[in-house]
């Protein structure tokens, strides 16, 4: 993989970095007028002239190539001390190229700017205290017995170009340092944009099953309704005309509240903020007048006090006694009576529908396919509690216990059998 700033150019040339043309016309304007000032401050022979113009050249492709730039200034330091050349301004550049080498430059780079730094260190130590005046400099030394004085004044001069040119080096990891941090926090900024785009795609897609599952709920629902309206009012049409407006009643009234309730669900599909009222335990009253309406003969009973139920378990309660109710009018026998019971507890409901099957007895509903049982089986998952649904001899059970809202979280509901089908 390719470092981030680095072209495919630079991929093929690891000496040199992808850098804006602004930036390199910038840096080369600079150099030009670091040549020409440093020219009038250190105007002398022509060796001075070469090494400011090394230096300035190294100064101009600092950014560009780092190395090219610690290597013109290597050459250019060279030049100065075999030409005795004293301190010069020019040296300054050296500290730029050592910044870069260790901001921009890649690992080889980077190391061979921190070997720089200890090399130049004792050279530069050396030069200035020894090589600077001459081999005689150092007999005379030797002669008069100053040799530690001399070696004292090399390791000093050597600690203090070690210092500045180690606290230029030191500045450029730095600022690699700051901006490798600034990029790893963008890059968790996306993961965790990323994290979230997934999470809200997820949610949504939950949104979609949950409203699949209540457009299967109130279609399957109405459409038996109509359906057993139809069939009773072809039936009872000679005999009993008035039936025939009950029914064509019961049918318009059923289509129009399924029509309603596919619009909300639709709506939801296309806006996330458009909600919709949705069924709760009072709406159960009505359910069953509907159901009866049908044909069906529902026998209600409810034991014990009602508790207080989160609007989760309110819906799963409502959904499962419509889907069950809605499975005994299209499979079951509706010529005897289905039991529909609510047992309170404290802590739990149960929701028990029984209904007998027809003779012979008509396959149960398929728990892999569809929405219907499976879908009430995750519903009661989902509000906490459990559901077992099958045949039991002659008689198609479903049987549901839900947490109330008073039920602590530390208690977990009895364990889930798989839907028998």
């Amino acid at each position: 993989m390719t470092e981030p700033g680095v072209s495919t150019r630079a991929a093929r040339y690891r000496w040199i970095r992808d850098i804006p043309r602004r930036s390199l016309a910038l840096d080369i304007v600079i150099a030009g007028l670091f040549f020409l000032l440093l020219l009038l401050a250190d105007s002398g022979s022509p060796a001075t002239v070469v090494v400011l113009i090394t230096f300035a050249a190294a100064l101009a492709v600092r950014r560009f190539s780092p190395a090219l730039a610690l290597t013109l200034a290597w050459l250019a330091a060279a030049v100065q001390m075999l030409a005795g050349e004293p301190v010069l301004g020019g040296d300054v550049a050296v500290l730029a190229v050592l910044y870069v080498t260790a901001a921009y430059a890649g690992p080889a780079t980077r190391r061979a700017g921190l070997i720089s730094v200890g090399v130049g260190a004792v050279v530069a130590g050396v030069y200035l205290a020894v090589a600077q005046h001459g081999l005689a400099y150092l007999g005379t030394a030797l002669a008069q017995g100053t040799i530690g004085a001399l070696a004292w004044s090399t390791a000093m001069l050597s600690f203090v170009s070690l210092a500045v040119l180690g606290l230029s080096w030191t500045l450029g990891l730095l600022k690699r340092t700051r901006q490798t941090a600034r990029e790893s926090k963008f890059t968790q900024y996306r993961a965790l944009e990323e994290q979230r785009a997934a999470e809200r795609a997820v949610v949504v897609e939950q949104e979609r099953n949950r409203i699949a599952r209540d457009m299967h709920d109130v279609v399957a629902h109405s459409l038996a309704v109509v359906i057993a309206q139809a069939d009773g009012a072809r039936y009872a049409r000679l005999q009993n005309p008035e039936a025939v407006d009950e029914a064509l009643t019961t049918i318009s009234t059923t289509a129009r509240e399924a029509l309603g309730d596919v619009r909300i669900l639709l709506a939801r599909l296309r806006q996330d903020s458009v909600t919709g009222p949705q069924p709760v335990l009072a709406d159960l009253d009505r359910l069953v007048e509907q159901m009866r309406g049908t044909g069906l003969d529902i026998d209600w009973t409810t034991t014990g006090t009602p508790a207080a139920l989160g609007s989760g378990a309110q819906l799963a309660v409502y959904r499962i006694v419509q889907e069950a109710l809605t499975n005994a009018l299209r499979h079951g026998d509706t010529g005897r009576t289905v039991a529909l019971r609510l047992d309170w507890t404290p802590d739990w409901v149960a929701v028990t529908i029984e209904n007998a099957l027809r003779l012979p007895a008509a396959p149960a509903p398929r728990a892999e396919n569809g929405h219907g049982l499976p879908g009430m089986l995750e519903r009661a998952l989902l509000a906490g509690g459990s559901l077992t649904a099958g045949p039991i001899g002659g008689v198609f059970s479903v049987a549901a216990r839900l947490p109330t809202a008073t039920k602590t979280a530390g208690v977990l509901p009895a364990p889930v059998p798989e839907v028998r089908a």
